[in-house]
């Protein structure tokens, strides 16, 4: 591995530390570079910005959530779609607390993506490759139809998270969400 990569991937680790225990407002380059032991100038070297390694650090915590809950799907079966969401929405609900720092720095990059092109495309880019994961993952096929389904799931997901970021009584789960799901599909 070369030195470049490698010091690139210790900013990113820091970064996601960073994340799990410091408000967005806190997270400084100074504060990535000391906890990643990385060179404070590494940091505009490879991501342009703070705010370029934080969306990189964002993508790469949601992407490391992703593969937790497909690790928790890994039991149940490909062919039921609506028990693999379900189940999904049960594991990110099981583990959003733990995940409320990368949360919250999620919105934060999403703020600044209007006025930032390099955090904007990070997270189009990030969610170019999330739909078709996500799509696979419950089983909502690999077509223009399945890649949309995973964009509007997604969607709900967010918006799940920004109201329960606001009260956590707002959490739309277990029979609730079988309810809700229910009225959706009478659209």
């Amino acid at each position: 591995m070369s030195p470049q990569r490698s010091n690139r991937e210790q900013l990113i680790v820091g970064a996601l530390r960073c994340l799990e225990r410091l408000p967005a407002e806190r997270i400084t380059a100074r504060a990535i570079a000391e906890e990643s032991g990385a060179n404070l100038a590494s940091i505009a070297y490879h991501f342009g910005s703070k705010d370029g390694l934080v969306t990189a650090a964002v993508i790469e915590g949601l992407d490391r959530w992703l593969a937790e809950i497909e690790r928790a799907l890994a039991g149940v079966r490909p062919g039921t779609v609506a028990e693999r969401f379900r189940r999904a929405n049960a594991v990110i609900e099981q583990t959003r607390r733990r995940h409320l720092g990368l949360v919250q720095n999620f919105f934060a990059a999403l703020a600044k993506a209007p006025h930032d092109p390099l955090v904007r495309e990070q997270l189009a880019a990030g969610f170019r490759r999330t739909r078709p994961a996500v799509a696979e993952l419950i089983g909502f096929g690999g077509d223009q139809a399945g890649s949309d389904a995973a964009g509007l799931a997604l969607a709900m997901f967010y918006g799940q998270m920004i109201q329960v970021q606001l009260d956590p009584g707002l959490a739309v789960t277990g029979k609730r969400l079988d309810a809700a799901l229910g009225r959706l599909t009478e659209l």
